[in-house]
């Protein structure tokens, strides 16, 4: 049974149109204005009335006047431009066309169908009824949305619209009923043009008009008119959301397969699709039912600074959300060329006037995920300005040519910004420093990825061509001695280890940032605590085996475990982390921050002294008195160098970030890397990519804990280690030497049975004493919290902002936190 909800009015209660004289009426098939909005008119004529003219109507009497009523009747749609609405249908002989019909069905304020089309594919003993019952029977197994005939008529009935390619005409135009679009026909359509020997109607050049309804599709009020939210055909997503309902995600149900359907209703659904050719590191996409992974986004709802910068689409999201996750996936196709709303338009498929409105929404989404870092980043040069001249910051300095500076600095400059980056040291990249003169690349910084799955690392060495060696999982312990570590012995300690730190996640619950107590303080209570009432008692080499666990935990903060946070120490695992492989950059990251700089002004050698933001323009003065002003300055400095004030603010900064730059501990690890002759260790160490080294006694944990092997399947023989906690300082007066030597000892009590060669060249780092960095990565300090990382990304009255990884909670201590610290700030000076 039909309801009003069915139909744009009813034959009761109907608002009478106006009778017309000769004056009010247009001519036959043309278009007039009314209240400001173009509509579509038609005026009966006689046979003897030429076309443009109208023939004047008797008045005389009311019999007349009811004749003349029943000729015409508008859409009742509140709000509908359309006086005279036409039938885009034809489905039968008996359609209305722009004649009278009992009722007008409502998709957009251009486009109707009348009575006689409804009927046609609604009533069971007509003809068209068969076809849509078919349509309705596909649209049923696959989607979610009510099968309604007026969402036939929008999926299968209007005719599609596309516009021409020529620079100097762009016009719209309407395709036949029987054309269907695809992409390569939307990016080589020319007015005129024809397909399968038929002509497009009313397109014969580019000098022919446009329709006057693509004008009011542009207006604001046109979308609201809408009865039915744009669903799209083919599109770039559909891959990657088989396991969605389409309408919930922006897609036509009748266009999906049935292996969507299969996918949902079997228990696989947060399996990752395989798309062929797609680096298998892009899942921009949470799948049903999948949560914490970084980087992802739910296809089927708008996250909140989405609505903050689309709040038309709150009520419906499903136009917006058709778009962005058409151009997530199109740009997760082919990352290493900019994506432009030219290349989106062809593969948006949506039948009706609505495709205008989709392709002109576009521009806006696009910009908006381009100014987000969603799109359009990494490595990308561009020779134009992706985004419009609003969002041009006037001139930015950025402060610091590190990891964070770099991806700041290369996403302004891409946006159209001018910007000069100022660096103290001889080289750019910061903590970021490859060497080469062991035969292979070894990071004195950072090297090694951690977590790949939509890592903006990943993103670069695709677009590079950058292979990325993928760490395996194995990392037998060895003892001095030359012991293996029987793997049951690790296993056992590491699930006691684990259940330690399980403990004291439970304690700090319902504890305030006043009672907070240093991590290595409450692991020491809960492990007695737990030998008391357990009455469990470990062997001295299990006790070793646990102190190589606490030593890795030292590596991960940075720090000895009396300086770090209990409650806090963690604090970044309660936001959703990346996920996937942990690879070895055998590249080095400075490959990756070399392609980043390419084009940028980059002064090196200039550290900065002050910089006075007092005034409208900033000014920025070097240790060498040169001078800089801009409209906006990045800082991006370590978080060392902002505690130690080596750089002068006027006026100072607030208290509040001050006071969370303070709470913040800065984290030190050292690298020791030793090139050999040959590789002795092959034998014991079987191929994998590290081997861990249980320290002697407590007082030795941190002391090369953990040996990696810096080309497991070649022929170079590298070993790197690191020196983390309490050993960092007992090392930092050693002479390079000495610490060689230490190590080596360690090397050969752990390969006691055969020979271990002197190594023929080394490197050890020393980023404590390291005067433009004096340390690696931040932790909380007791008694601090997460939130530090917040207040210290805070700008400071639009002018001065803050980036690092000291200024990203999420990704804290990583390069891939200081990069996308620097995208965040490079989207925040573009919006401001």
């Amino acid at each position: 049974m039909l309801t009003d909800a069915d139909y744009c009015g009813s034959t009761s209660g109907a608002r009478r149109s106006k009778k017309r004289t000769s004056g009010d009426s247009p001519g036959d098939g043309q278009s007039v204005r009314s209240s400001g909005r173009q509509v579509s008119v038609r005026v009966k004529r006689s046979n003897n009335t030429p076309p443009g003219q109208s023939k004047r109507k008797a008045t005389d009497t009311e019999e007349e006047d009811d004749q003349a009523e029943k000729k015409y009747r508008k859409c009742e749609k509140a709000g509908c431009s359309a006086t005279y609405p036409v039938c885009f249908a034809s489905a039968n002989e008996r359609c209305a066309k722009n004649g009278y019909t009992s009722r007008w069905y409502h998709l957009s304020c251009g486009e109707h169908f009348c009575n006689e089309c409804f009927d046609h594919y609604y009533r069971s003993h007509k003809d068209g009824y068969e076809i849509y019952a078919s349509w309705k029977k596909v649209w049923t197994s696959n989607g979610k949305s009510e099968p309604s005939l007026k969402a036939f008529m929008a999926d299968q009935q209007l005719p599609f619209w596309v516009q021409c390619t020529k620079p100097d005409c762009r016009k719209w135009r309407q395709l036949t009923k029987e054309i269907q679009l695809t992409p390569n026909m939307a990016m080589t359509y020319r007015c005129g043009i024809k397909f399968n020997n038929a002509k497009i109607e009313g397109s014969d050049q580019c000098s022919q008009p446009e329709d006057l309804r693509v004008a009011e599709v542009i207006d604001s009020w046109w979308h609201s008119m809408l009865i039915l939210p744009p669903l799209f055909k083919d599109s770039p997503a559909s891959p990657f959301l088989a396991a969605y309902y389409p309408d919930c995600v922006g897609m036509s149900p009748s266009g999906s397969t049935s292996t969507m359907a299969e996918l949902r209703s079997q228990h696989c659904r947060t399996t990752q699709p395989q798309i062929p050719g797609l680096c298998p590191y892009f899942q921009p996409f949470y799948q049903p039912n999948e949560c914490g992974k970084a980087l992802c986004v739910r296809p089927d709802m708008m996250e909140l600074d989405e609505l903050y910068e689309f709040p038309e689409f709150s009520r419906d999201p499903t136009m917006y959300l058709a778009l962005r996750n058409l151009i997530l996936a199109a740009w997760h196709r082919d990352c290493k060329e900019v994506l432009t709303p030219q290349k989106c338009a062809p593969h948006i498929i949506v039948r009706g006037l609505v495709r205008v409105r989709c392709v002109q929404e576009t521009d806006r989404v696009l910009h908006f995920m381009t100014r987000k870092g969603l799109i359009n980043t990494g490595v990308l040069a561009v020779s134009q300005p992706l985004l419009p001249e609003s969002h041009h910051s006037k001139n930015v300095i950025v402060i610091g040519a590190g990891a964070s500076g770099l991806a700041a600095a290369r996403q302004l400059q891409n946006f159209g910004t001018q910007v000069v980056v100022l660096e103290a040291r001889e080289r750019i990249g910061g903590r970021v420093w490859d060497d080469s003169s062991l035969g292979v690349i070894v990071g004195r910084g950072a090297q090694i990825v951690n977590g790949c799955v939509n890592n903006p690392i990943a993103l670069m060495c695709e677009q590079m061509g950058i292979k990325m060696h993928r760490l395996g999982e194995r990392c037998d312990l060895f003892q001095e001695g030359g012991h293996m570590t029987d793997s049951a012995i690790d296993k056992r300690m590491e699930f006691h280890f684990n259940g330690i730190l399980d403990v004291v996640s439970e304690w700090r619950k319902d504890k305030s940032q006043n009672q907070d107590t240093p991590l290595g303080e409450k692991v020491q209570e809960v492990y007695k605590n737990f030998l008391q009432e357990s009455g469990i008692q470990f062997s001295e080499l299990e006790e070793k085996v646990l102190q190589f666990h606490l030593s890795n935990l030292e590596f991960a903060c940075g720090s000895t475990l009396d300086q770090v946070s209990a409650r806090s120490w963690d604090h970044n695992e309660f936001f959703a982390q990346f996920s996937g492989d942990h690879t070895l950059l055998t590249k080095g990251y400075s490959s990756l921050l070399l392609k980043l700089a390419e084009g940028l002004d980059i002064r090196t050698k200039c550290a900065v002294q002050a910089i006075d933001y007092s005034g409208d323009v900033i000014k920025v003065t070097s240790s060498k008195g040169s001078q800089w002003t801009a409209h906006k300055v990045l800082v991006t400095v370590p978080l060392t160098l902002l505690q130690k004030n080596l750089i002068q603010f006027y006026p100072p900064l607030p208290e509040r970030k001050l006071k969370a730059i303070h709470s913040l501990g800065a984290g030190i690890i050292e690298k020791i890397a030793l090139q050999f002759p040959y590789r002795f260790w092959d034998k014991m160490v079987q191929g994998a990519d590290y081997f861990g080294h249980i320290p002697p006694s407590p007082d030795k944990r941190g002391m090369f804990g953990v040996f990696y092997d810096l080309e497991p399947q070649g022929k170079s023989s590298v070993l790197m280690s690191v020196i983390t906690g309490d050993a960092v300082p007992f090392v930092r007066e050693m002479g390079e030497q000495e610490v060689v030597d230490e190590c080596m000892k360690v090397l050969r009590e752990l390969f006691k049975e055969q020979e271990v060669p002197e190594p023929v060249n080394y490197f050890v780092t020393q980023w404590s004493k390291d005067v433009w960095s004096q340390m690696s990565y931040s932790f909380v300090k007791t008694g601090g919290s997460g939130e530090a990382y917040d207040i210290i990304a805070e700008d400071v009255q639009g002018k001065l902002f803050f980036a690092g990884e000291a200024t990203n909670r999420h990704f804290p201590q990583t390069v891939t936190g200081a990069y996308l610290s620097g995208v965040r700030e490079a989207s925040k000076m573009a919006a401001i």
